[in-house]
């Protein structure tokens, strides 16, 4: 079957970033953010300045693999070889259709506030939720293109809330609202500590521009300049939202609820302003399921084209999406996602979400060393390399430290859990071998 090429640009790729990371949980982290003082704006920024050096090596590597999907799996694999490439993509892989699962069900959440019913009908949610990860997964299969739109059209309208909040909520900003400097009863480091990790994984997608680099325009320039600028653009409207929200929300108010932009929302427009921002939170869902099942077809699709896994997810159909890929992708979010509905494996669902943590991160960390290897072995920046092993070990060490934070049960399954995958690893060598 002839595929025709789609290829995305430099406003769909920044909307790829962007909408990955800004899912539903920003919409409530200020709530618990607030019970850790005003220090958790220290957080943040130590975060995002992780993030921020993690963006670059991201961005630099875009110029130095051109082209080549796969993102953190490629720049592992380019740097560590096949093993430590196939264990990234591997984790990664499962942690993408394990997310939606919880993405759908996040969505699910943020519609009984117009729809009461789902939060007591469990037939009624796991139809909704089947519905929107299968609906999704056809529109992926259309091609990147329609994936794109989609994904544009929910970014901009996932931000407007937000900035919403942010612009017109300072004029209803009060400094004594403003909750103290450290609320926790512990040391500046300890609480610095547990806010950044907290803060951490609402940075999570970072990488996304650079998975489907074979689809997008020029991409030795695109990809640097969409992570980069989505990454900035994140950084600023989650502190801007936080600090907001410090000032307009009185501090039992803000610790207490739920969906604390919406309450903020509601004393800024009264309630059509909380309806505003609770059909945000409803399309951000929308939006980052989208760019999760994109990247779950992606990521295998690259990794079968370098035969470390199966065939079937080469598959590409007449629009050149990766068809196999999206349809196991979405068979086993149905899977994860039916977990939550069936009593007695509710405690495992959360498990498994929580262990997936870890190999997200993992490809950060290969991603970060292999930087500065892949520099040495092309000769590449000689007059910049101490900039560039600097940036190296900035980012393998944040990504080291963000691992650890993660907690040691958490560390320990999710190795567990990619080391799984070597079993599948040595099958496909086997496989390799025999057909040379």
């Amino acid at each position: 079957m002839k595929t025709k090429s789609q290829k995305i640009g430099l406003l769909t790729t920044t909307s790829l970033v962007v909408g990955n990371m800004i899912g539903v949980g920003i919409f409530v982290l200020p709530a618990v953010l607030s019970s850790y003082g005003s220090i958790s704006l220290l957080g943040w920024i130590f975060t995002a300045t992780g993030a921020l050096i993690l963006a670059k090596i991201f961005s630099n590597f875009s110029r130095i693999i051109v082209s080549k999907s796969g993102g953190p799996y490629m720049y592992s694999k380019a740097g560590f070889g096949d093993f430590i490439g196939f264990l990234v993509a591997w984790g990664y892989w499962i942690a993408c259709w394990v997310g939606n699962g919880a993405i759908a069900i996040a969505i699910i959440g943020a519609a009984s506030f117009f729809i009461p019913e789902l939060a007591t009908n469990s037939i009624l949610s796991v139809s909704l939720g089947l519905a929107l990860i299968w609906i999704f997964t056809w529109i992926n299969a259309r091609g990147i293109t329609d994936s794109g739109k989609i994904q544009l059209v929910t970014t901009i309208f996932k931000i407007l809330p937000l900035l919403f909040v942010i612009i017109v909520g300072l004029f209803f900003f009060e400094f004594d609202n403003f909750p103290a400097f450290n609320l926790t009863g512990e040391s500046n480091f300890s609480a610095i500590s547990a806010v950044a990790t907290l803060t951490l994984y609402a940075f999570l997608g970072i990488e996304c521009a650079t998975i489907p680099a074979g689809n997008i325009e020029n991409p030795d320039k695109t990809i640097p300049r969409a992570t980069m600028l989505g990454t900035i653009i994140v950084t600023i409207l989650y502190i801007l939202g936080t600090v907001v929200l410090f000032g307009v929300l009185p501090l039992d108010i803000l610790q207490n609820s739920p969906a604390p932009f919406a309450e903020a929302a509601k004393i800024i427009g009264g309630n059509y302003g909380g309806y505003f921002v609770a059909v945000g939170v409803l399309i951000s869902g929308i939006g980052v399921l989208n760019g999760w099942i994109l990247i779950t077809g992606q990521i295998s699709m690259a990794t079968a084209k370098d035969d470390l896994f199966p065939d079937f997810f080469k598959k590409e159909n007449k629009n050149g999406a990766p068809v196999n890929g999206f349809i196991i992708g979405g068979v086993l979010s149905s899977v994860v996602m039916l977990m939550n509905y069936t009593e007695g494996l509710v405690e495992q669902f959360e498990f498994i979400v929580q262990l997936t943590v870890l190999v997200i991160l993992m490809p950060y960390l290969f991603t970060a060393a292999s930087y500065a290897l892949i520099v040495i072995e092309k000769k590449l920046h000689t007059k910049s390399w101490i900039k560039t092993f600097i940036l190296s070990a900035l980012g393998f060490a944040y990504s080291l430290w963000a691992i650890y934070g993660s907690g040691y049960e958490t560390v320990f399954y999710g190795f567990l859990l990619m080391l799984i995958g070597i079993p599948v690893y040595i099958y496909m060598k086997w496989i390799k071998n025999k057909e040379n």
